[in-house]
C-alpha cells in the first residue's frame, strides 16, 4: 500500500492534522512505550510536519527542524512513529528516505542529526546513519545521537 505524503510547515497544517500528529504521537510515545513526556516542547512551530496519510488515516509522521532547534548546527529529524496499525509494511522505512530527501532539499545540509532509540540503531544504521555518542537516557529510554552524512 502506497501512503500520500505531505510536507508542511506549522501554519500550514489544519487543525484536524495537527490533532491527528498529537494523537499519533500520544498513543505510541506515552501510552505503547509508558513514557510520560511533554510531547508540546515548542519545537512543532519551527518544523516541517512529514505525514504518510492513508486516506484520512496518519499512518507515519516525523517532524524536520532546522540547524538550531534541537542541535546548533544541523537539522535534524525527530518524532519519528508509525502507527501500531500500519506497522511491517515498509512505511517507516520510506518515512525516513522521504524525510532525509525532504530535509536535503530544504536546508541544503549534509549532515542530518537524530536522536535514535537505542533499540532502532540497525534500522537507522541500514539508512546510513552512524552512532555520534555514548548511549545516553531520554525521558527514561536508552538513547544514542546518530548523523547522516559525511
Amino acid at each position: 500500500m502506497e501512503l500520500n505524503w505531505t510536507c508542511k510547515s506549522f501554519d500550514a497544517l489544519s487543525g484536524a492534522e495537527m490533532y491527528a500528529m498529537l494523537q499519533l504521537r500520544n498513543e505510541v510515545f506515552v501510552v505503547e512505550q509508558n513514557c510520560v513526556y511533554q510531547d508540546a516542547d515548542d519545537k512543532d512551530q519551527a518544523s516541517l510536519h512529514l505525514c504518510g496519510w492513508d486516506g484520512n488515516a496518519l499512518a507515519a509522521h516525523c517532524r524536520i527542524l532546522p540547524a538550531g532547534i534541537s542541535y546548533p548546527d544541523h537539522p535534524s529529524i525527530g518524532r519519528v512513529v508509525t502507527s501500531p496499525q500500519y506497522r511491517k509494511g515498509g512505511h517507516g522505512r520510506k518515512l525516513m528516505q522521504v524525510a532525509i530527501q525532504k530535509t536535503m532539499e530544504q536546508f541544503g545540509d549534509p549532515i542530518i542529526i537524530i536522536s535514535a532509540q537505542l533499540y532502532l540503531k540497525a534500522f537507522y544504521t541500514s539508512l546510513g546513519f552512524t552512532q555520534a555518542s555514548d548511549e545516553y537516557l531520554e525521558d527514561g529510554i536508552p538513547h544514542i545521537k546518530m548523523q547522516y552524512g559525511r
